[in-house]
This record gives structure tokens, C-alpha cells and sequence, in this order.
């Protein structure tokens, strides 16, 4: 791994919980300004650790992930003017209902990006020459069980995933078919079922898919990955790399 050489200005679309969460904290630990979109500020801040509630490096932004005009606001780079953020880390997700099958809003994935890509494209007055062309970096959390090239969950979870989770993964797969589809410089993360619990020294295998190419490079299938562990490999790998080998690729990680 190539390690992050200046500090980045990044944007975190669904921060209060889980991956995100856990990827703002290294962020946040590391030097980087990051800013959070939340529809409550309050929550996210409550999940931080004492000694990063009030960070300097820290803005929160109350609005929501699928309002234009509140996610293009926070693309505008703090500090110059007409630039966008180094990058976004996109990881909102909807509550599972378990009694109905399916999630709160089961759009809520393809809504955001859709909401994202439009304040993407929207022209940006007073820019400069570079900066007007430079876009961020998307870095967007999907999941395993959902790939058209090939299976990469164990047998046994094709079940669940086909059944349980089949309005969240159509969600999924709407997200992803708009990221790959656009012009933006993208990586998307599909982590096998996610756990809860501490960050761990668990060896994190990683299988690589150009989606756009429909070639598969390589392979890692397995059953879980921590929360913690998912958001500690995207900073590790995605924020602090600078050789540029994960645009425009999938990951799936695991254990």
C-alpha cells in the first residue's frame, strides 16, 4: 500500500453508523478534513470518540444524501474556491425490516448516487482551468451476492441473499450500474456479510473486478467481515493510496 503523501478534503454521504463510521474515524485520526453530510449532526458526533468531537478537521452538514442541492453544497472544497473534494465515501444504507424482507426506503442507495452524480455534473462558476475538470474520487460501499460474473458468496449464504436480501441487493445494484456508468474516477466495496465488533488483526483477503469490463482479475470469496475491519481496509487502501490501482475497479473483501 502506497501511503496518502498530502492531506485530502473528503466528503462522507451516510457517516453516522457502520463502514462509514469507521473510515471518518481513521480519517479524521490521520490529518484529513472531513466533511459529513447527516440529516442529524448530533448522532454522528455523539459516535465519535471523545477526542474527536470537536476536531478542527471535522464539518458537519445538516441535510440529506438525497437532496441536489445539500450533497452539492458539501462537494464545494473548503478552502478553494470553484474545486470539489478530493473524495467521497459513499455509504448510506437503509434500516432492515426483518418482518417485511426488505428495507425502509428501498431506493435509498440509488436515490443517493443519482442525487451525487447530478451535483457532480452541475457547473461550477469561478473555477479554474484544472480544478473545473478534476472530480473527486467516489468511493462507494456495495456488498457481496450481487456480481453477474460469477459467484462470490459461499453456498450456503445463497439462500439468505437471494431471499432475505433481496430488496436491499436490487437497491445495491442500481447504485452500482449508475457509479459504473458515469464519468466519475470510482472504486466500488463489496465486504461479505458485515459483523459488529472491534477493529481485529484478521488478514482482510481482497478480489478484484473490472465491472465496467466485465473481466474478473481476481478472487476472494468468504463469509464475514467486521464493520470496523471493512472501514480500517478502505482508509488503509482507497484514502491513503496514491498509485491509482483501485479506479475504476470492485473490491470484494473478506476474511
Amino acid at each position: 500500500m502506497a501511503g496518502s503523501s498530502t492531506p485530502k478534503t473528503i466528503l462522507f454521504l451516510g457517516a453516522t453508523g457502520g463502514c462509514g463510521l469507521a473510515v471518518l474515524r481513521h480519517s479524521l485520526a490521520a490529518g484529513h478534513t472531513c466533511i459529513a453530510l447527516c440529516r442529524t449532526p448530533s448522532k454522528l458526533t455523539a459516535k465519535l470518540p471523545a477526542d474527536q468531537q470537536g476536531k478542527a478537521n471535522l464539518r458537519t452538514e445538516q441535510g440529506n444524501a438525497h437532496d441536489v442541492d445539500a450533497v452539492a453544497r458539501c462537494l464545494a472544497h473548503p478552502t478553494r474556491p470553484g474545486a470539489l473534494v478530493d473524495a467521497v465515501v459513499f455509504s448510506i444504507g437503509g434500516a432492515f425490516q426483518p418482518a417485511k424482507m426488505t428495507i425502509d426506503d428501498p431506493n435509498v442507495c440509488e436515490k443517493g448516487m443519482r442525487a451525487l452524480l447530478d451535483a457532480l455534473a452541475r457547473p461550477r462558476p469561478g473555477a479554474e482551468a484544472g480544478a473545473a475538470k478534476k472530480k473527486p474520487r467516489v468511493i462507494a460501499i456495495s456488498t457481496t451476492g450481487i456480481t453477474n460474473l460469477g459467484r462470490d458468496v459461499p453456498v450456503l449464504f445463497i439462500p439468505m441473499y437471494h431471499i432475505m436480501l433481496k430488496d436491499p441487493h436490487k437497491d445495491k445494484k442500481a447504485m452500482e450500474a449508475l457509479l459504473i456508468a458515469s464519468d466519475a474516477d470510482w472504486t466500488l466495496v463489496r465486504p461479505s456479510l458485515l459483523t459488529d465488533g472491534p477493529e481485529s488483526d484478521t488478514k482482510v483477503r481482497a478480489g478484484v473486478e473490472d465491472s465496467a469490463s466485465r473481466k474478473v482479475e481476481s478472487k476472494a470469496v468468504g463469509y464475514t467481515i467486521s464493520r470496523e475491519d471493512t472501514g480500517k481496509w478502505i482508509f488503509e487502501n482507497l484514502i491513503e493510496e496514491t498509485d491509482g490501482r483501485w479506479v475504476r475497479k470492485t473490491a470484494t473483501i473478506t476474511y
